[in-house]
């Protein structure tokens, strides 16, 4: 387990294990993957926010603290930051542990905050529902 100074932020929104087809040439798991993983995940909360469609408009400040390699279990969790009239900004973390290792502890991989915006059916953005009601 993570000791307390380093747990995950949020809730856990995703979960996923690096396989050999999502490698680069050097082995290890492609960023790009990683991050696919991390705006689908981030994507839940701002679609239960929402309460419908949003899209990706923006992610802020993504920085890779360790690579993750093939087999490695990756955990990702999610919260809403702040919202606007129609955007949503999640902040996303994505963490790994060895699956073969039962007591393993946890590292943080990379975070980022990505900003979300609902949308109705003519994909044009939408006022977030009002939720004091």
């Amino acid at each position: 387990m993570n000791d307390e100074a380093e747990l995950p932020a949020g809730m856990p929104v995703g979960r996923v294990i690096a396989m050999p087809a999502d490698t680069n040439p050097e082995g290890d798991i492609f960023g790009g993957w990683l991050l696919a993983h991390m705006d689908l995940s981030g994507a839940t909360p701002a679609f239960e926010r929402a309460q419908g469609r949003c899209v990706t408009i923006a992610l802020d400040g993504m920085v890779f603290h360790k690579p993750v390699s093939v087999g490695d279990e990756v955990s990702i969790y999610a919260e809403i930051v702040s919202t606007g009239r129609s955007s949503i900004r999640v902040r996303v973390e994505a963490w790994k542990r060895p699956r073969n290792q039962a007591h393993a502890r946890s590292e943080r991989v990379t975070e980022g905050v990505f900003t979300y915006v609902a949308i109705g059916d003519d994909l044009r953005p939408r006022p977030l529902p009002d939720l004091s009601v």
